[in-house]
């Protein structure tokens, strides 16, 4: 049976694309530098943003690099070009970008731009606003020169008319092992942060959404203090799972300022999913709800409602490191 870490392996670390010469490690090797980010996905998507911090490079420009090659080159079916579409047969792109500063952008319900990060960047510097959404998004990012594309692949299209056979809706936990032979798909996230050498904090979350949601629906990726929080006094958090827990909960707003009353990340993200168990203790047992936290010290940690999530990490230690979250249920739900 292929495993998570098998297909990693096979699929992602050895095709080598990204692989970092020796010469870039070594120059990050003492700057104080790390990223982190969601899922498997995480540890190539990682590479790209640590090329960007093994130069001196900000978080800002780190974070949006490695949002930007999920997008573009993972081909999942749960971020960017190649995520599966709504129930009306649209991809529709969300993401968000935030400085430690507090500085911040995101674009929601977006259409044939492939770059939807690099779009809110745009937003949070080039505008007065936080987010744009739909047919304003898609305008103003044409505007700022990006191209309009189709983006919805033929598996894509494909996967979406088999599911109109039978229009059966039921978000999946642990969707990320939609790409292992054998598994379904439904929705996910990459989620990245990164502190770099001048101690500084950013983060990026981008997503294709839940398959088959309802045209328009809009998740925690690009609602910032949902999806994504960060504040260069305390630290970063971002989440992934059915982002209407996130929204409930100002989930990533939360495990920051519990870090910021003294919680380590690992103990901020299992109180915020302590909090999620206690309010909706039935639905909690069929969704998927998943934090990830970085403080200023570069301490990371991570929790989950159910096993399954992992979260990869990349410093001068931990070079493409997968761990495993622990998790409020130890058995996935299946």
């Amino acid at each position: 049976m292929t495993t998570r870490r098998d297909f990693l392996q096979t699929s992602l670390i050895a095709a080598g694309a990204l692989a970092l010469p020796r010469a870039v490690r070594a120059a990050a090797a003492s700057n104080g530098a790390k990223v982190v980010s969601t899922w498997d996905f995480g540890v190539p998507a990682n590479q790209a943003a640590w090329r960007v911090l093994a130069r001196g490079g900000s978080a800002l420009d780190a974070v949006e690099a490695g949002a930007r090659w999920a997008e573009s080159e993972l081909c999942n079916p749960t971020v960017g070009r190649c995520g599966n579409p709504d129930r009306d047969g649209a991809l529709t792109l969300d993401a968000s970008i935030m400085d430690g500063d507090g500085r911040c952008g995101a674009v929601a319900a977006l259409q044939d731009i492939a770059h939807p990060v690099s779009v809110a960047r745009r937003v949070m510097e080039k505008t007065p606003h936080v987010m744009l959404v739909g047919e304003g998004a898609q305008q103003f990012a044409v505007q700022q020169g990006f191209a309009k594309e189709k983006l919805l692949t033929p598996q894509a299209e494909k996967a979406w008319r088999e599911w109109l056979k039978t229009a059966q809706y039921r978000p999946q936990i642990n969707a990320e092992r939609a790409r292992i032979p054998g598994n379904k798909e439904n929705h996910d996230t990459l989620g990245m942060l990164a502190l770099d050498a001048g101690g500084k904090l950013s983060g990026a979350c981008t997503t294709s959404g839940m398959a088959w949601k309802l045209h328009g629906r809009v998740g925690d990726s690009p609602i910032v203090g949902a999806g994504l929080y960060v504040d260069n006094e305390v630290g970063a958090a971002t989440a992934s799972g059915v982002g209407e827990e996130m929204i409930r909960n100002a989930a990533s707003f939360l495990v920051v300022e519990l870090m910021r009353q003294g919680r380590t990340p690992a103990e901020a993200c299992r109180e915020a999913i302590d909090r999620v168990v206690r309010k909706r203790p039935e639905a909690s047992k069929t969704l998927q709800v998943c934090f990830l936290a970085l403080n200023k010290h570069g301490e990371v940690g991570a929790f989950a409602l159910h096993k399954g999530f992992v979260y990869a990490v990349c410093d001068a230690g931990k070079q493409d490191a997968l761990l495993d979250a622990d998790s409020v249920y130890a058995t996935e739900q299946k």
